[in-house]
């Protein structure tokens, strides 16, 4: 097991006061600043990463949890970005098998010719994906594709089309990246905000000052190159250096439902490849529920807790109407949760969504600043790969090889070995046999969180302990993934994980109070009316 006492904000915070300068500083805890934190450590240069919230707490933990090329850029022509990231998605799998997994898609088939179209254009993105496919796509039956997809609409069936891409929990792959930064020497800390931008007499960024959310402590940080890696928020950094500056960033909303695993009870996944405004729906099997989504909204602004409109539930349970025997109705909702794209294009106004790149953009300001937008997560180790190159540039710093490629992230079992797979704790990889340690601390531990549900009280210590878990939304959202698979659920097991936290963070019952109210405003929007 890599070492947990790497992964303890208290010595995290103590590296930040005592480090006189960083090679380079991260502003951003999600999905591209993790994966940049990771390049750069490993390759030795002295790493900060600052979240000014939770790690993955925006856009990184709200995904379909899906890592793929995908298949719908494909159909718009661009073959570039479609191999990109099917070369990422067989990384993924190989670099983390504890947490991503190829998992089976069928495409049912309601018309004489799909069957042979689709399959037609799953047989190319077979071929793009070369020494990284995980299996080959095949026409099924009508009779078979019921099979695969027990709880699909019989009437008119003509057949389907079964093809491979892969799955992964993304808050808890987050912070796999951010615990493997850690392990390459890396500093990684949440709950820091950045409030300036440093620059010297000729307007060059020098570093930054920052203030801890917990403490009120400021920080004043030299750095010589500092990354904007802030998703959906990018604009807000950009302007810190430069108040004028133009938006970069076109949020998209992709709202999900999750449903109880009676809707599809078998281990394929539904796709849907064309609802009624021409886009594609997944119905994806996930730790026991289905979720399903997404939808593709443009918003005026960035929110921290985007909120589903009832206008996009209403589409999804009506598009997953169409193709489910049983239609799902609101009341069958668990949870609902709500996404922003950060989808690289000018503010500009009647762009439609499926028309904005989905691939990523490096900027570098005037002042040194370099901004990475756009992406997607499936490719977010190239992103980060193409950043710290540039960063190197601008340092400068010495020129040294991308290590990522190859490198197993934390938990990872050792090369050949294969992942537990029925093992409840299986997303801890490595880690689990010590997490299973604590049961032996205090055997009260043992017991589940909620009815239902694999989650265990040792898994809330352990959070704390190992993997910077400081409220209870860190907790049931995203080390444990409790509110996005069942709301309710996650509401009725708050009190024991504030519990369990305060005494493990040294906390008073007015502040396990305070937090229980957060949450409960929290769950609000994640629960249907």
């Amino acid at each position: 097991m890599q070492n947990a006492s790497l992964f303890r904000r208290e010595t995290h915070l103590a590296r930040l006061a005592e480090t006189p300068e960083w090679d380079v500083l991260i502003i951003g805890g999600g999905a591209t600043g993790l994966g940049v934190a990771v390049d750069a450590a490993s390759r030795g240069y002295r790493t900060l990463l600052l979240e000014r919230a939770d790690f993955a707490q925006g856009t990184s933990s709200r995904s379909t949890k899906l890592a793929h090329g995908g298949v719908r850029y494909l159909a718009q022509g661009n073959v570039g970005l479609v191999r990109e990231a099917l070369r990422e998605r067989g990384r993924m799998l190989r670099n983390a098998p504890h947490l991503v997994r190829r998992q089976a898609f069928v495409i049912p088939c309601y018309r004489w010719w799909e069957r042979g179209w689709y399959l037609l254009g799953l047989k190319l993105y077979d071929m793009l994906a070369g020494r990284f496919g995980i299996g080959g796509s095949r026409a099924l039956s009508a009779a078979k594709t019921l099979r695969h997809l027990p709880g699909l609409q019989p009437a008119g069936l003509r057949g389907g089309v079964l093809y491979y891409d892969g799955q992964f929990d993304d808050a808890r792959l987050a912070l796999a990246l951010a615990r493997t930064a850690a392990d390459q020497g890396a500093t990684v800390l949440n709950y820091i905000t950045l409030t300036a931008l440093r620059k010297d007499a000729a307007g060059r960024i020098t570093g930054a000052t920052a203030r801890d959310e917990e403490t009120g402590q400021p920080y004043e940080l030299r750095a010589k190159v500092v990354v904007n890696a802030t998703g959906v928020f990018v604009d807000e950094v950009l302007c810190l250096d430069q108040p004028a500056a133009a938006p970069l960033v076109r949020p998209s909303q992709g709202v999900h439902v999750v449903l109880p695993r009676t809707f599809l009870p078998g281990p394929e996944a539904l796709m849907i490849p064309r609802t009624p405004d021409g886009r594609v729906l997944f119905a994806v099997p996930w730790q026991g529920r289905v979720v399903v989504g997404t939808t593709d909204t443009l918003v005026a602004q960035a929110a921290a807790e985007p909120r589903a409109l009832p206008a996009e539930i209403d589409f999804i349970l009506d598009s997953a109407g169409r193709y489910l025997a049983r239609p799902p109705q609101r009341a069958d909702v668990l949870s609902t949760w709500a996404g922003l794209r950060p989808l690289a294009a000018p503010s500009t106004a009647g762009a439609a969504t499926k028309e904005i790149s989905r691939s990523h953009k490096l900027l570098v300001a005037a002042s040194g600043l370099l901004t990475i937008t756009g992406g997607k997560w499936t490719t977010y180790r190239q992103m980060a790969e193409d950043v710290v190159d540039r960063a190197s540039q601008l340092g400068p710093l010495p020129a040294r090889p991308c290590r990522t490629a190859e490198l197993p992230l934390h938990g990872a079992p050792a090369a050949g070995a294969t992942p537990a797979t029925n093992d409840p704790l299986a997303a801890y990889g490595t880690d689990a046999p010590a997490l299973r340690q604590l049961l032996q601390e205090n055997p009260a531990w043992a017991a589940p969180l909620a009815p239902g549900f694999p989650f265990l009280q040792a898994e809330v210590v352990w959070a704390a302990r190992h993997e910077m878990a400081r409220t209870v939304a860190d907790v049931l959202a995203r080390r444990l993934r409790l509110l996005f698979l069942d709301a309710a659920a996650a509401q009725a097991a708050a009190p024991v994980v504030a519990a369990l936290l305060a005494a493990e963070l040294g906390q008073d019952e007015a502040w396990q109070q305070q937090q229980l109210a957060e949450f409960r405003a929290l769950t609000a929007g994640y629960l249907l009316p």
